[in-house]
């Protein structure tokens, strides 16, 4: 059995997904508002100030289309495993130039090819990102999933939302 199949790392990834498709949702009703998530294994935080219904409404939208096949909606943009990917491939590429140099003379000879090897890798990144958010950190089939609860929160003037899931199993 394959980690990504282990039930709380599957649960975080159906999470995952449901998160990035109500923040799509979200987005195309409020388009000023800045939204962030996080998911877990019991479901998922966004933040954005909307009401509470926006957010219940949107994360009952979101799951009825990714149940009904729009398995895009896990994917993100804006994800952090973006950002992962990024930082990995431009810190590996930017090593890989420095590697075997003694001493910061050689070090400075060496900077413009770190940085043109960490501009292509930033490049090359991105749709290994999406590559990566939709074969291992999301999982765009929800199962039976259904929604439990919607509750709000504040911290400082934003307002955060927990949007709790279950197996619907």
């Amino acid at each position: 059995m394959s980690i990504l199949n282990l039930a709380p790392v599957l649960k975080t990834r159906r999470n995952h997904a449901l998160e990035h498709a109500t923040l799509t949702v979200l987005s195309q009703k409020y388009p000023r508002v800045r939204f962030a998530g996080h998911s877990n294994p019991t479901g998922f935080i966004v933040f954005g100030n909307v009401p509470i219904e926006a957010v219940a409404d949107s994360a009952a939208q979101a799951l009825k289309r990714l149940q009904n096949g729009e398995h895009e909606l896990a994917v993100h943009p804006g994800c952090g495993t973006n950002h992962v990917i990024s930082g990995l491939v431009g810190g590996t590429l930017a090593w890989i130039a420095m590697s075997g140099t003694r001493g910061r003379r050689e070090r400075l000879r060496r900077l413009p090819l770190m940085v043109v090897l960490s501009v292509i890798g930033f490049f090359l990144a991105q749709p290994l990102g999406l590559l990566a958010q939709a074969h291992i950190t999301t999982l765009g089939d929800p199962g039976a999933m259904k929604l439990v609860e919607v509750r709000q929160f504040r911290i400082g003037r934003v307002s955060g939302f927990r949007v709790q899931t279950r197996d619907g199993e």
